[in-house]
């Protein structure tokens, strides 16, 4: 995949701004499109839009085909006449800077209930249906039966109890309303030369429809319950590693049907985004396997992935591959040998980029790259820099010395050690790399108060805002004179 040269901002559904608790894709989505466009930004990024859990990681979803019902924006619901305007009375409307889950969830529900009643089945619906049967029944049939035992995990489902059929219409309902949204607003993007880079996960949630109907393809035991889990070991992210908790892949069972769960899973992220960014490529190549039920992913082991025959299936059914490899982690030769044989670019991240000969620096980069400054996985660079300085201040941390000194030299950060983050900014767009992104929380300048995730930690996290009065105009002039000044202000990626 070739990019031309351009930039971009990182801005997950959830942190848009508006009413009712949670960003969405409502009027606020496309304030966001036109606020691109003024800023002379051309790419979109955004994270996984699945059905989310407990702890609301879009990484950790119970479908790998469906859309979140907490994006379903209510104003559109009453555009399209399936709610009355008084219905939104008593929505959590106040705009804050971060996400209240618990009560969007439950406002999202009653409001999609409401509007189910109104639903009567017509063309549109039954073309959707017949579109999406591959994965629509599997996933209806699942959160029917989720609700018929009361929340249970799917190990625990009493073979006893049937879906309700109004459960199962109702769940289908939902995913017609999110898919008509997302085309609303990916036309909207279309129409202003704005492109959507999505994310896809690289496992599934153990609790998921994919799972439940498609056990076979996963590392389980006889109780359905995971033999192995997925993670990484001890990195810069995270010094115990990071344990997922989801379950591994029966590679050979996959490559025997053709990898066709996820030949359907991919090509239907095709069809909603322009740009796909695929999370933790390394896990292709060999993947960090973690027996079940430990607390930490110190004691896993590396295990092969599918390597080439993989993707010369996904060439070989998909045609062009418009694939951004997330190779970050501890990435091996065969990791990158993997990525340049399909001709996939793949990321660096500024707040990296200052150890000794770091490919992350941007005097290190390659023309067929993404740069960012951090991404949702990172502190904030602002964040990030106060971090880095009061640490090297403590006198006996050397790394964060190195660091520090190296960054205040290599971009050029003054003695006052004002905005920071636009220096990392600039440095990104002044690079040979084909795409800068950078998140909206470094635009605004804002601290690690609005970091978006942490890794390690389960709780707390996704849950920053964007307030439309933090986005003034003189941040959009400012991004779009840089933007135009570094010659990212193309038309196109391709």
């Amino acid at each position: 995949m070739k990019i031309e040269r351009s930039s971009g901002i990182l801005l997950h559904i959830t942190s848009l701004p508006g009413g009712f608790g949670i960003g969405d894709l409502g009027p606020d989505s496309r304030w966001f499109v036109d606020a691109l466009v003024e800023a002379k930004q051309k790419v979109w990024c955004f994270l996984p839009l699945g059905t989310t859990g407990r702890e609301n990681s879009p990484y950790q979803s119970r479908s790998a085909f469906a859309g979140n019902p907490l994006l379903i924006s209510p104003e559109e619901l009453v555009k399209e006449g399936y709610l009355h305007a008084r219905d939104l009375q008593g929505a959590p409307r106040s705009e804050s800077a971060y996400v209240d889950f618990p009560r969007a969830r439950q406002f999202k529900e009653e409001i999609l209930r409401k509007a189910f009643r109104h639903f009567s089945e017509d063309k549109k619906f039954r073309h959707f249906e017949e579109a999406n049967s591959g994965w629509l029944q599997r996933f209806a049939d699942f959160m029917a039966l989720r609700e018929a035992n009361r929340g249970k995990k799917w190990p625990a489902f009493d073979p006893r109890i049937k879906p309700k059929l109004e459960a199962i219409r109702y769940h289908k309902f939902v995913q017609y309303v999110f898919f008509r949204q997302w085309e609303t607003l990916r036309t909207y993007c279309g129409e202003r030369g704005i492109l959507l880079m999505g994310d896809m996960p690289f496992y599934i949630e153990h609790d998921s429809a994919d799972v439940w109907s498609h056990p076979e393809f996963f590392d389980l035991g006889r109780n359905g319950r995971p033999r192995t889990v997925g993670g990484v070991p001890p990195d810069y992210f995270a010094r115990d590693g990071q344990l997922w908790g989801t379950p591994t892949y029966r590679w050979d069972r996959l490559e025997k049907v053709g990898y066709q769960w996820w030949l359907d899973r991919l090509r239907m992220a095709m069809t909603m985004t322009d740009v796909l960014r695929l999370d933790h490529f390394r896990g292709f190549e060999a993947y960090w396997s973690v027996p079940a039920g430990h607390s930490t992913a110190r004691r896993g082991h590396w295990v092969k992935g599918p390597g080439a025959k993989f993707f010369q299936a996904l060439r070989g059914k998909l045609g062009k591959l418009p694939f951004v490899a997330e190779n970050l982690g501890i990435v091996t030769p065969e990791v990158e040998a993997l990525r340049h044989k399909f001709g996939m670019p793949g990321m660096a991240v500024l707040q990296f980029g200052f150890d000794d000969n770091n490919t992350h620096r941007p005097s290190n980069y390659e023309r067929e790259l993404v740069a960012f400054t951090g991404t949702h996985d990172n502190d904030t660079t602002l964040g990030w820099w106060r971090g880095v300085r009061q640490a090297a201040r403590n006198g006996r941390n050397r790394v964060a010395r190195m660091k520090a000194r190296s960054a205040r030299s290599f971009l050029q950060i003054g003695d006052h050690e004002r905005e920071p983050e636009w220096s990392f900014i600039q440095a990104v767009h002044a690079s040979v790399a084909a795409l800068a992104v950078v998140p909206m929380q470094d635009v605004l300048g804002l601290g690690s108060e609005a970091r978006m995730n942490t890794p390690g930690r389960a709780r707390g996290n996704w849950r920053w805002r964007l307030l439309k009065k933090q986005l003034r105009e003189g941040h959009l002039k400012r991004l779009g004179d840089l933007t135009e000044a570094t010659g990212r202000d193309g038309k196109t990626v391709n």
